[in-house]
This record gives C-alpha cells, sequence and structure tokens, in this order.
C-alpha cells in the first residue's frame, strides 16, 4: 500500500491560472496541466533563487521531493515553450499558508505583500 502523499505548504495562488501563446485556441490536445506546487517550486527556485533544500524547507517536504517536482515542472514549461502549449496550474495536494501577514518565510508572498494595500483572496482548485 503505497504511503499518502503529503500536503505542500504553498505561499498563494498564481494571479492567472492560464498561462501560453495568445494567438491559439486552448484545445485539449494543447492543454499542459501544472499542478500548484509545481508552480511554487518554479517560483521558489527560479525567481526567488532558493536553493533545493530552502525550497524543501518553505514547502515542508523532503529535498527529493522537491527535486522531482521541479523537475517535472520545468518539463512542463519546456514542453508548453517549444510545442506552443497553454499551461493550466490547478490541482495538487497543498495547503496555503495564513493569511496573517505573518508569511510562511523568507519567499513568502504573503509577507511581500504587507503594507502595500494589496488584499490577495485564495481558493481552493480542484483538479480538472
Amino acid at each position: 500500500m503505497a504511503r499518502p502523499t503529503k500536503r505542500r505548504q504553498v505561499c498563494s495562488l498564481p494571479d492567472s491560472e492560464r498561462f501560453g501563446p495568445l494567438d491559439i485556441e486552448a484545445d485539449k490536445d494543447k492543454i499542459i496541466r501544472m499542478r500548484v506546487d509545481e508552480y511554487e517550486t518554479i517560483r521558489l527556485i527560479d525567481l526567488e533563487g532558493f536553493t533545493q533544500a530552502e525550497c524543501a524547507e518553505q514547502m515542508q517536504v523532503a529535498r527529493t521531493t522537491v527535486q522531482a517536482i521541479y523537475s517535472r515542472a520545468r518539463k512542463k514549461l519546456a514542453m508548453s515553450l517549444v510545442n506552443n502549449m497553454v499551461i493550466v496550474i490547478a490541482g495538487g495536494e497543498y495547503s496555503l499558508c495564513d493569511d496573517d501577514h505573518q508569511g510562511c518565510g523568507r519567499g513568502c508572498r504573503n509577507r511581500q505583500y504587507q503594507g502595500r494595500g494589496r488584499n490577495r483572496k485564495f481558493r481552493n482548485r480542484e483538479d480538472q
């Protein structure tokens, strides 16, 4: 029997859940589904400059788990860029950090927006 998947700590959901080429209609053959935890690893490692170990600590999972998530996410980004496909970000096993303006760590988006008057609303998204 497989071990249940541990929820990954995610700071916030993306502002938009759909990314890709503007000049095509997104039919089923041209859509790549990226999970929220995959998006978070790309944000933390590539944008915020975290190491995989720091990312693992932030997301409250093992470094090897982050390595696997990050590898899947980068492959999906490459497929989107090379094959002119749309990425839809939704689903996965994750929990959002509390919106108490304390944030969950150094790379938390909630901490970045503290004091800027930005009120972010979150919602859980189900797998599509």
